[in-house]
């Protein structure tokens, strides 16, 4: 049946373009030949084609703009008509002898055209003329049609000011009666073909009007273009007339989009001097009408207007306009309660976006907003509803974009308790969008009172609040999120040490919620900013007695040491371990012994106890030898035991080559240069013999070549100690272990090692070196047979 409709409607719209297209030529004809009689003929016959009712609006739109093409030829040739000495007041007449009425119009629009282009009649009396005799067509579809081609024909030709059509003082009043009684006329035309069709068509009926509705919204165009209409004009006669037409036309399809044109086509300013009237139409519209659009792109149109310049907002204050939007947007939603959330927000949004633009110091406005969503969702649990949570997220996201300042979202009450009614996932989201604030405008979170309201906002990214939504997160986006916060956590800063004591407490307290997969991105920023709190601390602290300067310090490694202790239900040793001597690290700094042996204690626990992996180890002796040799503060008593432990755990290493590099860099807890207490040759010369009888033993267990490279390697050091003067390292030690290496690498048994080769060659280049050098180190070097 569809089809059989639509392949009717094709042939009666291809009829209709062959009967056009033959008169057409015959008009073509009698024009060339100058025939007006003739021409006037074919030319209403012509036009019989739009006489069709059988045709859809969108079909019966190509055969209109057919017979548009021919009538703008044919009031080219009347106007030359006129030029060779026809009279126009006749041509006017006569073309109203036309047999048939929509013929005629057409016709008569056209040569009125050219009639008030001549200048010899006023044109607001030919206007009047042509928009009342076009009443006579109350066909609606051929009705909007001729009345689109009379406003299309004559929207140059008003009697505008500064037209070279303006007639008396009263001028304007005749262009825009004109433009609105033909508004008015097409308006009830365009509702009336609602009540076309079978009601089974409504939907199809629905989208045809909709694809008319531009035809009668160009009125409202023309309107805005009239240079006449000042705003007392718009105020007292344009508004009222057009809404008056709104309103009674009861029509939702049509109610929203004229609504939506006025706000469009007309300046700003008088929108805002307007509003109570425009605001005040808004409840009388059907039930059914998209009101929160039309409200939202009002607020939207009026936001702009104030972000141009500061010297509008004047305006803004003496019309009270945020009071009346807010007014307005209460009753709409008390009146629509079916308004679904998402609908509700935006229009909020909307508001909120506004009053940002128009009373950016009010905040009192924007919590208002907020409060007024909040007692909209209270009762109806997390929002599922992804366009209302998308909403919220953007309603939550406005005023961090306008004031740069996470400061300003945690003076609102209300802030917090609607991020409540968000999902967890969004809550994410949200949260996201504050750290990524912060980070972007640097904001230093500067008290322990902020910083827990932030982390409470903040608890979607650092709490698990639902198992599905972390295991839905791709991994490496869970790492960036987690990476985020602990930026953040190191722009935490006050330089008061009792406040940002209370700082490292409140982040203490929400992080160590954050299970075992969040603990090893969030601890390590918190200890790394306390850290460098603490050495700031001493650095001031320089003339202060020592037992009030070490006093606070000791209250910060008390609670990282807690922090640190708490990575053990993770567990990641190797990081608590590190963390641990970096602790130490501070402590020594600091210039406190017991907390900086109690941090080497812990770290030495955790080695013995959590870490049995191999490699691990390695990594873990050689941190602890690191950090030891880099400690000033220790007595004699405490660096003996830490470094007795550091070299057995050394020896203990399950890999030959490990053992060897780790027993040959525990040589550097004997001789450190910066310290003359730690200057012992003895044991540095014990720790290389023993480091050599380590890569005697690994030679043996595998191959000559690693051998070879772990000798090279204890060579170095041997380099090393003997070019610091260390007495007990000689030229006869370093000369046999390079005879040595050189017998081993030239053994039949060894196995080619090009790294081995070029690692040795490179050492002994740095004797010959050194030798080149002259003076001491030249004299010193060149016993040496290399």
């Amino acid at each position: 049946m569809i089809t059989n409709g639509v392949e009717d409607e094709e042939k009666w719209l291809a009829a209709g373009i062959a009967g056009l297209q033959q008169n057409a030529f015959y008009m073509h004809r009698a024009l060339d030949s100058n025939n007006l009689k003739d021409a006037l003929k074919y030319s209403a016959q012509m036009l019989s084609e739009l006489r069709t009712s059988k045709l859809s609006p969108h079909k019966y739109y190509e055969l209109y703009m057919r017979a548009f093409d021919e009538l703008r030829k044919l009031e080219i040739f009347f106007r030359e008509e006129t030029n060779r000495g026809c009279s126009i007041v006749e041509l006017y007449e006569l073309v109203q002898h036309a047999g048939n009425i929509l013929p005629r119009l057409y016709l008569l629009c056209t040569v009125g055209s050219v009639y008030i282009k001549s200048k010899e009649a006023p044109a607001k009396d030919i206007l009047k003329d042509l928009v009342e005799m076009c009443r006579s067509i109350q066909h609606p579809l051929r009705g909007l049609f001729l009345r689109s081609y009379l406003s299309q024909v004559s929207r140059d030709k008003l009697p505008d000011i500064g037209s070279e059509y303006e007639g008396d003082a009263d001028t304007v009043m005749d262009a825009v009666e004109f433009v609105l009684q033909n508004f008015t006329e097409m308006n009830k035309l365009w509702v009336r073909m609602q009540h076309q069709g079978l009601a089974q068509e409504k939907e199809k009926c629905e989208k045809e009007r909709s694809e008319l509705r531009d035809l009668v919204g160009k009125n409202l165009h023309v309107l805005g273009q009239i240079e006449g209409i000042d705003l007392d004009l718009y105020k007292d006669m344009v508004l009222p007339r057009v809404l008056e037409q709104v309103v009674n036309c009861k029509d939702e399809i049509a109610q929203g989009y004229l609504m939506d044109c006025i706000i469009q086509v007309f300046p700003d300013e008088y929108h805002l001097q307007t509003l109570q009237t425009l605001l005040g139409a808004c409840p009388q519209f059907q039930p059914s009408v998209d009101i929160k659009t039309v409200l939202a792109r009002l607020m939207d149109r009026l936001s702009n207007y104030a972000a141009l310049s500061a010297e509008v907002l004047p305006e803004f204050f003496q019309v009270e306009a945020f009071a009346k939007l807010n007014s307005a947007i209460g009753k709409v939603i008390e009146a629509q309660e079916d308004m679904p959330i998402a609908g509700v927000v935006t229009l909020y949004s909307s508001l909120l976006t506004f009053s940002l633009h128009v009373h950016p110091d009010r905040l009192d406005y924007v919590d208002q907003i907020l409060g007024a969503c909040v007692q909209k969702l209270s009762g109806k649990g997390k929002l599922k509803d992804n366009k209302a949570t998308k909403q919220i997220v953007a309603l939550l996201s406005a005023p961090l974009e306008k004031y740069k300042d996470i400061d300003t979202a945690l003076k609102l009450s209300n802030y917090p308790r609607l991020m409540e009614n968000l999902d967890d996932s969004t809550s994410k989201e949200m949260a996201n969008v504050l750290v990524q604030n912060i980070l972007k405008n640097k904001t230093c979170i500067s008290t322990a009172e902020k910083v827990e309201a932030l982390f409470e906002l903040m608890k979607a990214l650092i709490l698990d609040l639902d198992e599905g939504v972390d295991d839905e997160l791709d991994e490496d986006d869970f790492q960036e999120e987690q990476n985020s916060v602990a930026q953040l956590i190191q722009m935490l800063h006050n330089d008061d040490p009792e406040e940002m004591l209370k700082i490292i407490c409140a982040v203490k307290k929400h992080i160590l919620t954050g299970g075992p997969k969040r603990l090893p991105f969030t601890v390590p920023p918190l200890i790394f900013n306390s850290l460098k709190f603490v050495r700031r601390l001493h650095s001031h602290d320089e003339n202060v007695p020592e037992e009030e300067s070490s006093a606070m310090p000791k209250k910060f490694f008390q609670i990282l040491n807690q922090i640190i202790e708490a990575l053990s239900i993770v567990p990641v040793p190797e990081l608590a371990l590190k963390l641990y001597l970096e602790c130490a690290e501070a402590a020594n700094d600091s210039d406190i012994e017991p907390v900086a042996y109690e941090f080497f204690t812990q770290a030495y626990i955790l080695y013995e106890e959590e870490i049995s992996d191999s490699k691990a180890q390695v990594t873990a002796i050689h941190l602890i030898i690191g950090t030891l040799q880099r400690m000033h503060i220790f007595g004699v008593e405490n660096r003996d035991t830490l470094t007795h432990k550091a070299t057995g755990y050394s020896a203990k290493l399950l890999k030959k080559p490990d053992q060897c590099r780790a027993v040959y860099a525990c040589s550097h807890l004997f001789w450190v240069d910066d310290q003359d207490n730690i200057k012992d040759g003895e044991r540095v010369l014990l720790c290389l013999k023993r480091a050599l009888r380590i890569a005697n033993a690994a030679q043996q267990m595998s191959n000559a070549t690693r051998g070879s490279l772990l000798f090279i390697e204890i060579l170095n050091k041997y380099l090393y100690f003997f070019e610091k003067g260390v007495s007990q390292i000689n030229v006869a030690s370093v000369q046999s272990l390079i005879e040595l290496i050189t017998t081993e690498m030239q053994s039949e048994n060894t196995t080619a090692d090009p790294a081995a080769d070029a690692f040795f060659a490179s050492t002994l280049r740095y004797i010959q070196f050194q030798k080149d050098k002259g003076g001491a180190v030249g004299e010193k070097f060149e016993s040496i047979n290399s």
